[in-house]
């Protein structure tokens, strides 16, 4: 599913891309509406998309000025009430350039220039936390952590599992020392090799040597502990048990 994000400070103009995105592509959802470039920078830090149409000319600043660390790395469909500024809009990840009104074949034809030039490549996912790391071939290797007042790193390899608490994330290592983090677990599992760390459970991302025992649960679920032991009981869903063995015997889920 096609996840994207409307930034449109007028409402008229929003709801009318909505209907023409339900009418053209009926699959797609809609994960958002922003009015300015606060509350733009302040979604996607929270939330990932896979798409954005967005009025060039909002009524707190140009779309083009989003600061670091919030620059977008996603394909953008920009729309505007007067043509002028083609060239940057393409220099910030512009796919299309549409003149309001937009007609609905203009736009089916930026949503099937998307399709092709960006969904054969299903595998490409960005972490818009940190937008410049595209994950395709590439997984990280280490991760910033404070203490106190002080800084280091965790190495991904001394990570045994990832776990979220009262929606704080936390490291967990094989050493049994934690760290918070500012992720979400939803942008990790797109950050970490997937042949190491599996979504165990709606909370926990777990490294494969963590894993000390699997046994049969209740309604066909399973019940895996930990070594060294995760502080909440973590339990994968039926639905997701045949990829969880798959990815333990060694054969990676699509």
């Amino acid at each position: 599913m096609i996840k994207y994000l409307i930034v449109e400070d007028e409402s008229l103009s929003c709801q009318e891309l909505k209907r023409m995105i339900a009418r053209l592509r009926p699959g797609y959802k809609l994960e958002g509406w922003t009015e300015n470039m606060a509350q733009t920078i302040g979604f996607l830090k929270n939330n990932r998309v896979d798409l954005i149409l967005m009025n060039m000319d909002l009524s707190d600043g140009e779309c083009f000025k989003i600061p670091d660390p919030v620059r977008i790395s996603i394909p953008v469909i920009f729309t505007t009430a007067c043509a002028g500024h083609p060239l940057p809009a393409f220099n910030n990840n512009g796919i299309d350039y549409l003149v309001k009104p937009v007609a609905e074949e203009e736009l089916a034809r930026a949503l099937d220039k998307y399709e092709q030039t960006y969904r054969q490549y299903p595998s490409l996912m960005f972490d818009y936390k940190h937008p410049d790391f595209l994950i395709s071939g590439k997984t990280r290797e280490r991760f910033l952590v404070k203490s106190k007042d002080s800084y280091s790193y965790v190495e991904s390899r001394d990570i045994a599992f990832f776990y979220s608490e009262d929606k704080v994330v936390f490291i967990h290592t094989f050493a049994d020392k934690r760290y918070i983090i500012d992720y979400t677990l939803d942008s990790l599992e797109q950050q970490l090799a997937v042949n190491k760390f599996f979504r165990v459970s709606r909370n926990c991302i777990s490294n494969i040597k963590a894993i000390q025992t699997i046994d049969k649960y209740l309604n066909g679920r399973l019940k895996i502990t930990f070594r060294p032991a995760c502080p909440h009981e973590v339990l994968v869903s039926r639905v997701r048990v045949t990829d969880f063995l798959q990815w333990m015997d060694g054969i990676i889920p699509k």
